[in-house]
């Protein structure tokens, strides 16, 4: 069938870069690397220094991810091409369909991973902390967040990578006021850095009696989760820690004592909270973190020197701030106004396909590091 015979050749047509993917990540050099070190932890005396033995085990985790990455790719793609070849000696266009499924995933994995390479930040490798805001619009836009916080968890999903709830609020109404996830994966942060901003709806709202369509905003913050051995710079009387109630939904989902926590930096005003661990000081301890995090994340995307020079944001979540928009009305389309690329299956995008968005941003960041053009 012609069918098949060009989709082998588009297969074929990837073998090349597959082959350059494989020397950018230096895979045999990783083998080797990975082989010194499932060494090391082999040997009795590994865990009596247990803060290297803790790094150590980390780096050959992500090693490791970074490895069975690329094999699984390989494989997949050796496995298209050998449907493609029984496919055709059988003369079957049923599996045509499956194959084309396969072929995509394949070409979408490969370029997910090609871009990968591009993140050479000192933070792009570590896990992601978003944190979810609502802004104007009311019940909708804390309808938005809930949407939102939905579409980005299907992400994590779609990759492998976990995820934990760290805190939330409640909206009045429906939806919820905000939210912070802990997305654990490999480059999760270098990859997540991209939704950084404000996101817009516009659809008609379910909460509107009259079918009019509004339009509503939510703001998206990412960090990268900071290991505990990095030394981040805060005096004990720029903090000021409160103790408060957990809330959550029925109490489905935290433990509804007086066990969550809130901290702010007094100098930049920034707060951070958690409450959904077992107790106040697990609860305590996430949230310094996250303030690091944040601290640090500021510090590095305002080329800061120090940082007390952080002075704190000043984000409006409202008309002329947004990233991005996903239209429900009058027609269907998810737009980035920093790339300019779309997608026309709104559903798919919320339900956690925006690899298209992510890509295009870091490639857009490449060409900027390369030529210098502003973006």
């Amino acid at each position: 069938m012609l069918e098949y015979d060009e989709i082998r050749a588009e297969l074929l047509a990837l073998n090349p870069e597959i082959s350059e993917l494989s020397e950018a990540l230096g895979l045999k050099r990783l083998e080797k690397e990975i082989s010194e070190l499932d060494e090391q932890t082999m040997r009795p005396d590994f865990w009596n220094d247990a803060e290297n033995a803790k790094k150590t085990g980390k780096k050959l985790g992500a090693m490791k991810n970074t490895r069975d990455a690329f094999l699984r790719l390989k494989g997949d793609y050796e496995d298209v091409l050998t449907m493609v070849e029984l496919a055709e000696e059988e003369d079957d266009p049923s599996l045509l369909t499956e194959i084309k499924e396969a072929a995509e995933k394949v070409k979408a994995a490969l370029l997910s991973q090609k871009l990968s390479t591009l993140l050479s930040g000192e933070y792009d490798g570590k896990n992601a902390i978003l944190t979810l805001h609502a802004g104007a619009g009311g019940t909708e836009a804390m309808d938005w967040v809930e949407m939102l916080y939905r579409m980005f968890t299907r992400w994590a999903e779609r990759h492998d990578f976990k995820y934990e709830l760290l805190d939330y609020l409640d909206g009045e109404e429906a939806g919820i006021k905000s939210a912070s996830v802990l997305i654990q994966g490999l480059n999760a942060y270098g990859l997540l850095k991209s939704e950084h901003g404000v996101h817009r709806l516009v659809r008609v709202s379910p909460f509107d009696s009259s079918g009019r369509r509004h339009t509503s905003f939510a703001s998206l913050e990412v960090m990268p989760e900071i290991d505990e051995d990095v030394h981040v710079e805060i005096r004990d009387e720029d903090i000021e820690f409160e103790v408060y109630r957990a809330s959550g939904a029925g109490g489905q989902k935290v433990n509804k004592t007086s066990s969550a926590v809130r901290i702010t930096h007094k100098p930049t005003g920034i707060v951070c909270a958690c409450q959904t661990q077992r107790s106040q000081l697990q609860n305590r301890e996430y949230a310094m973190r996250m303030l690091k995090s944040k601290l640090i994340e500021i510090k590095e995307r305002e080329h800061l020197e120090k940082i007390s020079d952080i002075k704190g944001e000043q984000l409006q979540i409202a008309w002329g701030a947004q990233i991005r928009s996903y239209v429900f009305m009058p027609y269907t389309m998810a737009k980035d106004h920093r790339t300019g690329f779309e997608a026309g299956n709104i559903n798919a995008v919320m339900d956690g396909e925006i690899d298209g968005f992510i890509n295009a941003y870091l490639k857009a960041k490449s060409l900027e590091k390369s030529f210098g053009e502003t973006f």
